[in-house]
């Protein structure tokens, strides 16, 4: 048979498959975190009719004689260009802007994805549109370390934070120097215990010495209903420069009273606790997501703190994943293995919050290369009609 037949067939088989891929991009245009694919052709193996000759004395070399037996896929590779940004205002709806997946686990086998399409279910943990959970680092009083194992997040709506006790105090402003003497400025600190019981303990400030005094001092009296006696001090400032020169600490039943940061200028009345540590218990009121993928909770005590963090992965050969449906991606022996880390570090992207990244599928590019399919397709065919044309001439020659 005319090797012309096989190569028109190996040539619509090719373009097939090249118009089943442009077919899938076109499906999914609007498939949230899809990235398209192209398809590359080339060449099979070449029928050697003559091979080629050497120079020889008296005559020149010849060149190799050869008959191409026709064409086949040689890959068909992934586009992961950023798609468009699409904004929804859903605070769990995630964008990835730049390089890298989000890791989601389902049935204990981790994937990778760029639809950030995420949301809570029933029992707290955040879930892809599939129910895959998704992949962080829950936070431990607070505090989230990002050098231990990923875990699936959670944030039931009973999340707390819990109760602190107050170690310290830390107080700023300025003393009056003017102040006559005898003088009480009051201040009340509300502080917690273990179990976030509040109390409230008083510092008060008595001017001890006279006005334009070589050394203008303050008497301070801390009271802890807590404890028994008061706990008494003496600030001493230096007249010259109104900066403090003794008494910047003292012990209030446990509590580190910190007044290094007072002044003792003339006319200003303005000491006051600056911060202070300790906390009630608070249950959780909302959250919001930062660009690192920080996930901070707001309670109703006030405070807000982290409570967990998203991981992202990224690929030395992103072109390697294999597609494992969904909108998701599966490590190959060509891919390299996921590099798991923080967003905005190590050549992974930031996240933006309320939005979600549509396909990068160009339909432009897309129905230019439905014509070229088609078209291949249609000149690949001519060829098998052309070769049977050929072998009915053949079959003629004999009646």
């Amino acid at each position: 048979m005319l090797r012309s037949l096989f190569s028109g067939i190996s040539g619509m088989r090719a373009h097939q498959t090249m118009l089943d891929v442009t077919g899938n991009n076109i499906a999914n245009v609007n498939t949230t975190g899809f990235k398209s694919s192209q398809t590359q052709f080339t060449d099979t193996l070449s029928q050697v009719i003559s091979a080629a000759g050497a120079p020889a004395a008296g005559r020149g070399g010849t060149n190799p004689a050869q008959v191409g037996l026709g064409v086949q896929v040689s890959a068909i590779t992934t586009n992961f260009s950023t798609g468009a940004r699409q904004t929804t205002g859903r605070s769990t709806d995630m964008m990835l802007n730049g390089d890298g997946f989000f890791v989601v686990q389902n049935g204990g086998q981790q994937y990778y994805t760029r639809a950030g399409a995420f949301d809570f279910e029933a029992n707290g943990n955040m879930v892809a549109a599939d129910g895959s959970y998704v992949m962080g680092w829950p936070a431990t009083n607070g505090k989230v370390n990002t050098n231990g194992v990923i875990q699936p997040l959670q944030l039931p709506t009973t999340t707390l934070s819990g109760a602190r006790a107050s170690t310290s105090i830390n107080f700023d402003g300025n003393l009056p120097e003017d102040a006559e003497v005898g003088t009480q400025l009051a201040r009340d600190v509300e502080v917690y215990d273990a179990l976030g019981n509040a109390r409230v303990v008083t510092l008060t400030f008595t001017k001890s010495t006279a006005v334009g005094d070589a050394n203008p001092s303050w008497t301070v009296s801390g009271v802890d209903p807590n404890s028994g006696a008061p706990v008494t001090g003496n600030m001493t400032f230096d007249a010259a420069s109104g900066a403090l020169q003794t008494g910047g600490t003292m012990d209030l039943n446990g509590l580190a009273i910190d007044l290094s940061a007072v002044t003792g200028f003339a006319g200003l009345n303005s000491v006051a606790v600056a911060n202070k540590d300790g906390q009630q218990a608070g249950s959780l009121q909302s959250f919001s997501i930062s660009a690192d993928g920080t996930i901070v909770g707001a309670f109703s005590n006030g405070v807000k703190e982290e409570i967990g963090k998203i991981a992202l992965a990224n690929f030395d050969n992103p072109a390697g994943l294999e597609k494992a449906g969904g909108s998701m991606f599966t490590e190959s022996v060509n891919s390299g293995g996921a590099q798991i880390g923080e967003a905005g570090q190590g050549g992974r992207g930031t996240l933006v919050g309320g939005a979600l990244e549509m396909s990068n599928v160009d339909l432009a590019q897309e129905f230019t290369n439905l014509i070229v399919a088609q078209r291949g397709f249609q000149a690949n065919s001519r060829i098998i009609t052309t070769s049977d044309e050929v072998l009915q001439e053949l079959v003629n020659l004999k009646r």
